[in-house]
């Protein structure tokens, strides 16, 4: 099937070959552990090269499993897609793969918590050594270069606190020492944003979150550049990284209706955000698309647009106070994940989480996660919560 430069038609075609198809709209569901040969010469010829689209052993794909990281790869513009069984497995494999005991990796600080944990334990047992960086630091982060250094992660914008980096500063700044730069892409999705057409090296998603975006799987992907997509993959194969067929179905399903479920996760989004600006409650509204939000004048320049996901500083209060605002709310619901159909509402204290940049606000950060659901209502249910947490917190 041939390639479209329009991404709402190449999500509804890519990875829809009809070999694997065989007429089908959507790729079967291969549910498979042992694939059979027909001639040893057809095994001996497969197992020179277990990574191609071809059956070996389950393990390293099926018809299912191609389909999903075809369309991802074309959607980033990559030279190949791995899948992992969680967001989480595919920041650390993808760690695991370009990095070596020895070497110096810079984390963005507004990273996500799981990542820096990560680095925390495993990497720093491993004898790999973790600087964080200002997320704003643009092409200063050259100063932070060590002989050693081999990997820049980056995240844009930061998982609680939104700050957009300016990443042709950094990756340009990686080049000139050949460092590589991996990006968590899972906020702006291939759709707004294409790390690897700016340079770098490698692009994640926790597929959990908007690819898969019915909140009902676990997923996650990277997808590289040439010169590091052998690596992933050959650290996936040893690893034993793999996601089940039914997990992958999901996830294609799910990437199908991705731009016109993002376009309105936007919509929702920044109507409410609006609405929150001018609260006499909140204090910030930490969203790209906002002047005061933290590298906005990057965000313009690169992204195409922005998704559901946002924060929002208090005025006054703290953490203790923040259950009336969230405690019995009948649309935002409290979880840790995002990306899905559903409107979420989480408290989140960045400080326990920042050593390069300090965290200091007025009051209470509040992650919001805007939905598919009416705006009114959401409006409603925030504003009967901020009054509630106004009145506990006794401002």
């Amino acid at each position: 099937m041939s390639k479209s430069n329009n991404a709402d038609t190449e999500l509804v075609i890519a990875g829809r070959r009809k070999e694997w198809t065989h007429g089908i709209v959507n790729p079967p569901v291969y549910r498979a552990s042992t694939c059979v040969f027909e001639t040893y010469a057809q095994l001996r010829e497969r197992a020179e090269d277990p990574g191609a689209k071809h059956l070996f052993y389950a393990r390293k794909g099926t018809p299912t499993h191609w389909a999903l990281t075809e369309a991802i790869t074309e959607l980033e513009g990559g030279a190949g897609t791995m899948l992992y069984p969680s967001g989480i497995a595919a920041v650390t494999g993808a760690m695991l793969a370009l990095v070596k005991a020895g070497d110096h990796v810079l984390i963005t600080d507004s990273a996500y918590e799981p990542t820096r944990s990560f680095a925390n334990g495993l990497m720093k047992d491993m004898g790999v050594e973790t600087t964080y960086y200002d997320p704003m630091i643009g092409a200063g982060i050259e100063d932070l270069f060590r002989e050693n250094t081999s990997l820049i992660v980056a995240e844009s914008p930061g998982s609680l606190t939104f700050e957009v980096q300016d990443l042709p500063a950094i990756i340009a700044a990686a080049k000139k020492r050949d460092i590589m730069v991996m990006v968590d892409n899972t906020w702006a999705t291939p759709l707004l944003l294409k790390p690897l057409e700016m340079g770098a090296d490698v692009s994640v998603h926790a597929c959990t979150k908007y690819i898969g975006g019915h909140s009902d799987v676990m997923l996650g992907s990277a997808t590289a550049n040439e010169r590091a997509f052998k690596r992933l993959q050959t650290v996936a194969f040893q690893l034993g990284q793999t996601v089940s067929p039914d997990d992958a179905f999901l996830g294609l399903r799910g990437l199908r209706t991705l731009g016109v479920r993002l376009k309105q996760h936007e919509q929702n989004a920044l109507t409410v955000a609006k609405w929150l600006k001018d609260h006499p409650m909140v204090s910030r509204v930490l969203h790209p698309a906002f002047p005061d939000c933290p590298g906005h004048d990057v965000w313009k320049r690169d992204f195409a647009g922005s998704s559901g996901l946002f924060s929002v500083v208090l005025k006054g209060g703290g953490y203790s106070d923040t259950a009336a605002l969230v405690d019995g709310r009948k649309y935002f619901k409290m979880g840790f994940s995002w990306g899905g159909f559903e409107s979420l509402i989480l408290p989140s204290n960045p400080a326990y989480a920042r050593t390069a940049t300090p965290w200091k606000a007025e009051g209470p950060l509040i992650r919001l996660h805007i939905g598919l659901e009416d705006t009114d209502d959401l409006i409603a249910d925030l504003a009967e919560g901020l009054d509630l947490y106004k009145a506990k917190a006794g401002l």
